[in-house]
């Protein structure tokens, strides 16, 4: 039985519960982490931080944490998951997705939301590489998204190393949440969003001028004409929307036949609760939705202490162990 989330008695707004979840600071304990690349493509890798048991016994099941936009390997969340994950028994590969975490010079390309096959190519290359048995993978808000669409991609016959797949506040559906981060209450986290995309892609045309162009660049204020003017012409999509409509794990879900954990808020900002019933995921048996009322984006900071103050963060990882052997 899954224990039902209570928040944090200062925290039943969804913009206090987000924000807190992003600011407040939080104290690791976990053994330092091993770099290591993992190519995905022949001119482009990720950067990971991995967190072995003792002999990286090839038995014990790995937990692979993807982050959302403009985070990385060293957000709040991700450290947190892992430090709960590694002291639970797991092994843990903190990834930073395309750029992220400074990456920059690890890839020529932008990173986007419809990039899934970068993770099936880090699965393959720890499965059939390195032998591990056992593979999950948890993402959170885009992060959700791209293994959400892994998982539904690889439709009827997913691996049998791949053993379950979680997300917390997935944006399985880019078009509506980009709408959502254009009304007036989001202002905060657009900008955030834009400000962030813009600096990277200033960095990324420093590096290769000739494929990112300043000049007669329009002013971009929004997530989705960032997509528009920027990530869509990247990446050969007509535009924002026709990339949001490739992209996005909605499409897929239904073709999901391996166990999935989803994990949302009724009062996330930019992540519409309506975008999950307009996916039908509840007709998917595969698929175990959990959607408390409070918990805004990312957030679900609990009013219980210990192991159940992030509360998501647990959830995933009882999901985990019930599909697994620790």
């Amino acid at each position: 039985m899954i224990p039902e989330f209570e928040p944090h008695p200062l925290l039943k707004n969804g913009h206090a519960m987000t924000i807190a979840a992003a600011l407040v600071p939080r104290r690791f304990k976990i053994p330092p982490a091993e770099a290591r690349r993992f190519q995905v493509d022949k001119d482009s890798w990720l950067l990971g931080h991995c967190h072995w048991q003792s002999e990286k016994n090839k038995h014990v099941p790995v937990l692979v944490l993807v982050h959302g936009l403009e985070g990385s390997s060293d957000s709040n969340y991700m450290r947190g998951i892992a430090e709960k994950a590694f002291h639970q028994g797991f092994h843990v590969v903190r990834l930073n997705q395309r750029n992220c975490g400074g990456t920059e010079a690890l890839t020529p390309t932008l990173y986007n939301s419809g990039m899934s096959s970068d993770y099936r190519a880090v699965f393959q290359e720890l499965s059939s590489g390195d032998g591990f048995e056992q593979i999950f993978f948890a993402g959170y808000s885009m992060g959700g998204n791209l293994v959400t669409k892994m998982a539904g991609e690889f439709a009827a016959a997913p691996p049998k190393a791949l053993r379950g797949v979680g997300a917390v506040c997935p944006a399985l559906d880019l078009a509506a949440c980009a709408d959502a981060l254009e009304r007036k209450e989001n202002l905060l986290y657009e900008r955030h969003f834009v400000s962030g995309l813009m600096d990277r892609y200033a960095r990324k045309q420093k590096m290769f001028p000739d494929r990112y162009p300043l000049n007669g660049l329009v002013p971009i204020r929004t997530v989705r004409q960032f997509d528009d003017v920027i990530t869509a012409p990247q990446f050969g999509y007509r535009d924002a929307q026709d990339y949001y409509e490739h992209a996005s794990a909605k499409r897929v879900v239904a073709q999901i036949h391996l166990p999935v954990l989803l994990i949302t808020a009724q009062d996330d900002p930019f992540v519409p609760y309506a975008s999950f019933t307009a996916a039908r995921i509840s007709d998917n048996p595969a698929i175990r939705l959990i959607a408390p009322r409070h918990g805004g984006h990312c957030g679900f900071i609990s009013k219980r202490p210990g192991r159940e103050r992030f509360w998501a963060e647990q959830r995933i990882i009882d999901f985990c162990q019930a599909h697994g052997a620790v």
